[in-house]
């Protein structure tokens, strides 16, 4: 669990059009709103460099740094372009270090590799990949593990295998959420099958019903996704 924020340095900017917003991204910022605990909402430009880095830290929290102030922040939204992959744009949320907060951690599978029904030819499934945790802000862990190593052919395991760290409650109902499944390697292959033929039987009738109109050039930005600089000014 983390017990030390990662500190970002942030920069105020003015709320602009869609041009000003890809300017920004060109010159290696990325833009993104500040916002909760009561107070105004503040628009922000950072480094995406520093960005990335203070993402891929240890911790949930970030100290945000703006005018000679530190705020305690966690990540609440970032969006990425749909091809290249790199962020387009951040909401962070305010947060009281002595609240607890409500958040969304990944569910990591350990052990599959030497499970008893993988080595028999069975497919280890992973169904749920993230899980919705209540903590304080600097008990945020990374990610919850889950050890599937026992696992045998036709077992389901659901969310009451996993164990919470301490201070950390999990909100998914555990006897409902199926984690992991491990189906028999003829069954896969049937459901693949099954799978294949309704994609094709689709296709037919997609076929038959004519093709789709071509899209307009003029819609796409070859600089950035279509729906990017609209969901950004939406957020701010």
């Amino acid at each position: 669990m983390a017990s030390q924020s990662t500190k970002l340095s942030i920069s105020s900017r003015e709320v602009s059009n869609s041009r000003s917003t890809r300017r920004l991204r060109r010159e290696g910022q990325v833009p993104g709103v500040l916002y909760g605990g009561g107070d105004d909402a503040v628009p922000f430009a950072v480094d995406e460099r520093e960005l990335r880095h203070a993402l891929a830290a240890r911790g949930a929290v970030i100290e945000l740094q703006l005018g000679g102030e530190a705020t305690p922040a966690v990540l609440k939204d970032a969006q990425r372009h749909p091809v290249r992959g790199h962020t387009m744009h951040v909401d962070f949320l305010r947060v009281n270090l002595n609240v607890a907060i409500h958040a969304v951690v990944n569910l990591e599978l350990v052990g599959g590799e030497g499970a008893p029904g993988v080595i028999e030819g069975g497919v280890l499934e992973h169904v749920t990949r993230e899980i919705n945790i209540e903590a304080l802000p600097t008990d945020i862990p990374e990610r919850l593990q889950v050890d599937v190593s026992s696992m045998q052919v036709n077992d389901t395991l659901t969310l009451a295998a996993v164990e919470a760290p301490q201070g950390v409650t999990i909100l998914d109902d555990p006897d409902e959420t199926v984690v992991a499944t491990l189906t028999p390697p003829k069954l896969q292959a049937e459901l693949e099958a099954l799978d294949e033929e309704a994609a094709l039987e689709q296709e037919t009738e997609l076929v038959g019903e004519g093709e789709a109109p071509a899209a307009d050039e003029g819609d796409v930005d070859e600089g950035d996704s279509g729906g990017g600089d609209a969901a950004d000014e939406s957020s701010e």
